[in-house]
C-alpha cells in the first residue's frame, strides 16, 4: 500500500526533530527562569546575598517545572486516542498553563518592562501634581478677582469726602464734619482691604514658583536615563515639597479674610455724632449718613457674595505618591504594555504549539498505517518462515489467494504418490498454505518461538 511510506517517513521525520524539540524546551525553561530572576528579584527585600539565593532559588524552580510539565505534554498528549482522555489532558494542560502564568509570567513582563511601568507611574502622579498646583494656585488668585470692586468702592468713598470737604456736595456745607470723617474712615478700610489683597498675590506668585521648580525636576528625573529606584527615591522627595507647597498656597488665599472684613464694613459700622450748629445741618449730616449706612451695607453684602463663590470652590486634596515595584507597576499599567505581556506569556507557553504539532502528525502516522498494524510488528524471522512457506505454496502448485490448488491447463502425467505420504503431504501444503504472514506473526506470539 502507498500509505505506509507516508506513515514511516513521519515518524522518522518525529525521531528527526525529538533533539530538537528537547533543546528548545531546555532553552525557553532557560529563558523563563532569567526573567523571572530579575524580575522576583525586585520584590525580595533584605540582604544582598538572601536576595540573590532566594531569587536563584526561585527561578531554579521554575525553570525545572516548566521543562518537566511541558516534557510530560509533549510525550503523551500526541500518543492519547480517546476523545474523553484527550479532554482531560487538555484540561490538565490549561491548570498547568494557568500556574505558569502566575509563578513565572508576571514576573517575566515585569522584567522585560518594569521600569518603564515604574516611569509611567512617576509620569501619572507628575500630572496629578502638576494639576494640583494649578488649581491651588487659581484658588489662591481668586480673591484677585475681588480688588478691583474693593478698589472702586475705596475711591468712591474718598471722593465723596473730597467733594463734601470741598463743595458740601452731600450736606450743603463746605468743611470737614461728621460725614466727611465717616466718608474717610469708610474709605480707609476699602484701601487696606484692597492692600490685603495685593499683598496675597506677591506671595502666592512666590509659592507658585517654587512649585514649577519642584515639578520641573520631578520631570526630569522622569525623563532622565539610568537606574530608576534612584530616580524613584528623588521623585518620591520632590513630591513631598511640592505637597507641602499646594498646602501653602491654598493657606494664602484671602477670600476667607475679604468676607470677614466685608462682614464688618456693615457690623462694626460706626456713625459719627452730627455736629451740624448751624439751622439744620445736623438733621442733614443724619440723613447723608444714613445713606452712607445703607451703602456700605450693600458693597458688604456684594462683597460677601463674591467671597462666599470663592469658598464655595472645593479645596484641592492632598495628594500622595505612593512608589510601587516594578511587578506592582506592570500589573496597574498592564494596558500599556501589552506587548511586554505578550512576549512574557508567549515564552512560557509557546510549547503548546509544539505539543498541537506532534498530535496532529501522531494522529496523521496512525491513520496512514491502520490497515498495517501487524505488518508493522512483524519480525525478520517471521518475514523470512513466511517466504518459506509462501515458496512452498508456488512449488505445490497452490494458489496463494486462495489456498485452494490452481487448475491444470492441459493433462500431463502426474506420478503418483505412495498411498501413506501423499495425503499427509497434501495436507500439510494446504494448511501451510492458508497461514498468512499476519497469521504467522500472531501465531508466534501467541505459541512462543518454535525449537530451531
Amino acid at each position: 500500500m502507498q500509505l505506509k511510506p507516508n506513515a514511516y517517513r513521519l515518524n522518522e521525520t518525529v525521531r528527526g526533530v525529538e533533539t530538537m524539540t528537547r533543546f528548545a524546551l531546555a532553552v525557553l525553561a532557560l529563558a523563563s527562569g532569567v526573567y523571572t530572576y530579575l524580575g522576583v528579584r525586585g520584590l525580595l527585600d533584605g540582604s544582598a546575598t538572601f536576595v540573590f539565593f532566594a531569587a536563584i532559588i526561585y527561578s531554579a524552580a521554575v525553570s525545572v517545572a516548566i521543562y518537566a510539565f511541558w516534557s510530560f505534554m509533549l510525550r503523551f498528549v500526541p500518543l492519547v486516542t480517546s476523545g474523553v482522555q484527550r479532554m482531560a489532558l487538555f484540561l490538565t494542560m490549561a491548570i498547568g498553563c494557568a500556574m505558569i502564568m502566575a509563578m513565572s509570567s508576571w514576573l517575566n513582563a515585569a522584567a522585560l518592562a518594569g521600569s518603564a511601568a515604574t516611569e509611567q507611574h512617576m509620569a501619572v502622579t507628575l500630572q496629578g501634581y502638576a494639576e494640583d498646583l494649578d488649581n491651588a494656585h487659581a484658588n489662591a488668585l481668586a480673591a484677585q478677582s475681588l480688588l478691583p470692586d474693593v478698589q472702586r468702592a475705596a475711591e468712591r468713598f474718598s471722593g465723596l469726602a473730597a467733594d463734601e470737604r470741598e463743595s458740601g456736595a452731600l450736606t450743603g456745607t463746605t468743611g470737614s464734619g461728621s460725614v466727611v470723617q465717616l466718608l474717610t474712615q469708610m474709605g480707609a478700610q476699602m484701601n487696606q482691604l484692597a492692600a490685603t489683597i495685593t499683598g496675597s498675590r506677591e506671595e502666592v506668585a512666590g509659592l507658585f514658583e517654587q512649585g514649577s521648580a519642584r515639578l520641573a525636576t520631578m520631570r526630569e528625573l522622569v525623563s532622565t536615563p539610568g537606574a530608576i529606584e534612584p530616580r524613584a527615591d528623588s521623585f518620591q522627595a520632590e513630591a513631598v515639597q511640592l505637597t507641602a507647597v499646594i498646602a501653602a498656597l491654598q493657606q494664602t488665599g484671602v477670600a476667607a479674610s475679604v468676607k470677614r472684613a466685608a462682614a464688618d464694613l456693615s457690623a462694626g459700622f460706626i456713625a459719627p455724632v452730627a455736629d451740624g450748629q448751624v439751622g439744620d445741618l445736623a438733621l442733614r449730616q443724619n440723613q447723608v449718613m444714613d445713606t452712607v449706612r445703607n451703602s456700605v451695607a450693600a458693597q458688604s453684602a456684594a462683597l460677601s457674595a463674591a467671597a462666599d463663590e470663592i469658598l464655595a470652590t472645593p479645596p484641592v486634596e492632598q495628594r500622595r505618591f505612593v512608589p510601587l515595584s516594578s511587578a506592582e507597576a506592570v500589573l496597574r499599567y498592564w494596558q500599556d504594555f501589552i506587548p511586554s505581556w505578550a512576549g512574557a506569556i508567549s515564552i512560557d507557553l509557546l510549547p503548546v504549539v509544539l505539543v498541537l504539532v506532534l498530535m496532529i502528525v501522531n494522529d496523521a502516522m496512525r491513520r496512514d498505517s491502520e490497515s498495517l498494524e501487524e505488518a508493522e510488528n512483524i519480525t525478520a524471522a517471521e518475514m523470512l518462515r513466511a517466504m518459506a512457506i509462501y515458496r512452498q505454496m508456488e512449488a505445490a502448485g497452490i494458489d496463494v489467494a486462495t489456498g485452494k490448488p490452481k487448475p491444470l491447463t492441459e493433462p500431463e502425467f502426474q506420478p503418483q504418490p505412495e498411498p501413506n505420504e501423499a495425503p499427509a503431504a497434501a495436507e500439510n501444503v494446504a494448511e501451510e498454505a492458508t497461514v498468512t504472514p499476519i497469521d504467522a506473526a500472531q501465531r508466534k506470539r501467541t505459541d512462543g518461538p518454535r525449537p530451531a
